[in-house]
């Protein structure tokens, strides 16, 4: 049997409470306490005291203010799970004044959305240099069985499990890659984000919580690194600059080459082609502005 097998055995699952409108049941509570002082008061008239409706209004009494005891409120985007001795009985999710039988306890439950951002943490990327990630996080209940009976604090939860989700994604992926030759956490934010919400939604699912969106709010190089990443991505820069310089350059000459044979403008020998490509290269790829030299002789 595996680990989530027994999980599932014990999972709690959202039902509908059977409640009450407790506009109805505050228009029967209020008859009952009017029938009880009518009761009373004619029991207790001056020719003779009647037993009969002494007790009927005592009992109609009690029973009226005992139903003024089931009554609750629920606001908008909110639920409340209903209790009989410790057995879950159903969630209540109709707004307004409700009413259930006295001896119910209820347990109000907020379902609106939450956006929560995380602390910055610490964590070694896909290539082990440390980085800080933070994430920013919307998230809702979706079942309030689970959030309130599965995990200790729903809350707290959700707390620990975006941290253990950031550090995931983080150590899985490298910060950046001046090659675009793979996945980064600077360079695919959409790509990043998306997998980050399916890790949540997966780890969130046994408190019945959902992400509805989420994303890295801040990532960064850790402070006692970020001085030397800076020099590397400068340098990656500048050979990667270099790079697309002398690619365009080879193919420049080898164009200026190959027009001056086809059109016969002048008959280079090896060592004469080496030359021109030689000067051609210091030009193209030289950073300061070059000084032409006129030949006024011989080619030879």
């Amino acid at each position: 049997m595996s680990s989530a097998e027994p999980y599932a055995l014990n999972r709690s699952r959202e039902f509908a409470a059977l409640t009450q409108s407790g506009y109805v049941m505050l228009l029967v509570s209020l008859v009952l306490v009017a029938a009880a002082v009518l009761l009373f008061i004619s029991a207790v008239a001056p020719e003779q005291v009647d037993g009969l409706r002494m007790i009927g209004a005592i009992i109609t009494g009690v029973i009226g203010l005992l139903i003024l005891t089931g009554f609750y409120m629920i606001n908008p985007n909110e639920a409340a799970a209903i209790q009989l001795f410790g057995a879950y009985k159903g969630t209540d999710r109709n707004e307004g004044l409700r009413w259930v039988l006295p001896w119910l306890t209820r347990s109000k439950i907020a379902v609106r959305a939450n956006n929560v951002i995380s602390q910055t943490i610490k964590v070694n990327d896909a290539r082990g240099n440390p980085i800080e990630m933070a994430a920013q996080v919307v998230w809702r209940v979706t079942d309030t069985a689970q959030a309130l009976y599965d995990v200790d604090d729903y809350r707290e939860f959700v707390t620990a499990q975006i941290e253990a989700a950031v550090r995931s994604i983080g150590s899985r992926y490298p910060y950046d890659d001046i090659e675009h030759l793979e996945i980064t956490l600077r360079g695919n934010h959409e790509e990043v984000g998306v997998e980050l919400r399916a890790a949540l939604i997966e780890r969130l699912a046994v408190a019945g919580i959902t992400v509805d969106e989420c994303g890295l709010t801040h990532l960064a190089y850790a402070p006692e690194i970020a001085g030397a990443m800076l020099r590397r991505q400068q340098a990656e820069a500048v050979i990667s600059a270099r790079k697309k310089l002398v690619e365009g350059a080879v193919t420049m000459v080898e164009m200026a080459l190959a027009q001056l044979s086809e059109r016969g403008v002048v008959d280079l020998d090896d060592e004469r082609k080496a030359a021109m490509v030689s000067n051609l290269m210091v030009v193209l790829c030289g950073e300061r502005d070059t000084q032409p030299v006129v030949n006024a002789g011989s080619l030879y």
